[in-house]
């Protein structure tokens, strides 16, 4: 029996890791996207570790990119097996892996024109005229989503003979799942546990990470094991006197570059709430994001996926992602009259890196402004135009114009959806007994070291950190 690791293996991103079993047959947990600052991140998209037609099944933790994204390849490629998911994650992936169709189609009609333009321009251009092609398409979308088979939390199937599969609620999106397999393994079970991205505890909207069952091999996300998140999450007061502060005193703009998953719905329960304890200024809150608006909508029909505290907040306001000064913005045309508007007001708008998306063009056209602030409320890979503005740099090159920052940046980590060093040590402090060996993903090289002298501390044993495309045998 053999795990390799195929993604998210010293980095963040590309979750992906294979189990192949005594009789060949082979189990792929998560099929995510590479994204962000990562070397030769086109042949790593578009090339496999292994061969899509000999994979089995794949078990999906949940719907974000860098965990689902490559799943519309996959079957493109060959795959032909079950995706086994919760309902919620199903719902999300089927509008994340559209959006990402969408994105790739226009990047490469986009590029293709761009290039044929410069021949026609240029005749005597040299250049290589390389046509590019999305890895996939909507169709492919369509024909991966007819495999999925939902599931419900905390249920025990067999999802292929002699192997179980039981989803316990992980904490970190809509619908997020720890993987907790047992596998027949001669007279005995092989009991393995797939963390998937771990949440954190008293979080707006989400119900607390759940344990794995105990387990014999843990895999586990590693993003933030070298730190502890100083604020609690969601400081509901320090968001108020930002706002306070940009939009009355300065009567300027906040924008807030947020992912349309999982963020965007925090912030804007957390606006209803203070909208509903008649707390927040009478100026518009704008949405400026089509996934975001398709997003919210599929939380409004997973009310399983709630905290106690929305489920008795629902009972006084019947719709927590919506109140009076609220709009949700699809039409592009309204999105370019936000950038000429000189009111104060709220935009959250997608991606929360500012690498993409309508954000881009609101931080362009607000960054200048002293009267604004900018407020980061998630990690941003260092490279990206969110993560160069959250190290405090006083200008920024955008749209090929180099922009000076006088707009004001703040950033609130206490929105973040990933548990922090303590968070993830007490998540997993049920398997100290139980775990023969652990394996570390999801987490840069560094972090990992750090974060596995803390466990080797916390009890655990025989903790290791695999590389891209190394296999274990187990």
């Amino acid at each position: 029996m053999k795990i390799k690791f195929c993604g998210a293996a010293q980095e963040v991103t590309g979750s992906s890791h294979l189990l192949t079993l005594e009789n060949g047959f082979k189990i792929l947990l998560d099929c995510g996207l590479f994204q962000g600052d990562v070397d030769n991140l086109e042949e790593l998209n578009s090339t496999w570790f292994f061969d899509p037609k000999e994979i089995d099944l794949l078990i999906l933790s949940h719907a974000h990119i860098d965990h689902c994204g490559r799943i519309p390849k996959l079957v493109k490629d060959g795959f032909r097996g079950n995706i086994f998911s919760t309902h919620a994650t199903r719902d999300l992936a089927s509008i994340m892996l559209m959006d990402t169709a969408h994105i790739q189609e226009r990047d490469a009609q986009f590029h293709n024109e761009k290039m044929l333009a410069k021949l026609r321009t240029n005749k005597n251009y040299k250049g290589k005229l390389e046509e590019r092609v999305p890895i996939y398409n909507s169709q492919d979308v369509v024909n991966a989503l007819k495999l999925f088979v939902g599931m419900s939390y905390d249920q025990l199937i067999e999802i292929s003979p002699g192997i179980h599969l039981l989803f316990t609620d992980a904490g970190h999106i809509l619908g997020s799942a720890s993987v907790n397999l047992r596998i027949k393994h001669g007279g005995d079970d092989l009991r393995l546990a797939f963390s998937g991205d771990i949440g954190r505890p008293n979080r707006p909207i989400l119900s607390d990470p759940h344990p794995m069952l105990p387990s014999d091999i843990v895999l586990t996300e590693s993003t933030y094991g070298d730190r502890l998140h100083i604020e609690k999450p969601a400081e509901k007061n320090r968001f108020l006197d930002i706002i306070n502060q940009t939009c009355i005193q300065q009567k300027g703009k906040v924008i807030i570059p947020a992912f349309s998953l999982g963020r965007t719905q925090e912030i804007v329960y957390i606006l209803d709430q203070l909208e509903h304890e008649m707390r927040l200024p009478n100026i518009p809150v704008y949405v400026d994001s089509p996934l975001a608006v398709n997003a919210t909508d599929i939380f409004r029909t997973h009310p399983e996926c709630f905290d106690y505290d929305l489920h008795q907040y629902i009972l006084k306001d019947p719709d927590p992602f919506g109140f009076n000064t609220l709009h949700y913005i699809t039409d592009v045309n309204e999105s370019k009259k936000l950038n000429t508007s000189n009111d104060p007001c709220i935009i959250i708008s997608a991606a929360g890196m500012v690498n993409a998306g309508r954000i881009k063009h609101h931080v362009f056209n607000n960054i200048s402004n002293p009267n604004n602030t900018i407020l980061f409320v998630g990690y941003c890979s260092p490279n990206t135009p969110g993560g160069i503005l959250r190290s405090g740099a006083t200008s920024i090159k955008m749209f090929n114009e180099i922009m000076k920052v006088n707009a004001k940046i703040e950033i609130m980590d206490s929105f973040s959806a990933h548990g922090d060093q303590k968070e993830m040590l007490d998540f997993l402090a049920n398997q100290i007994n139980t775990s023969q060996r652990m394996f570390l993903v999801h987490g840069d090289a560094d972090t990992q070291i750090i974060y596995k002298d803390k466990l080797k501390h916390e009890g655990f044993k025989n903790i290791e950190i695999p590389a891209l495309g190394e296999e274990v045998n187990l």
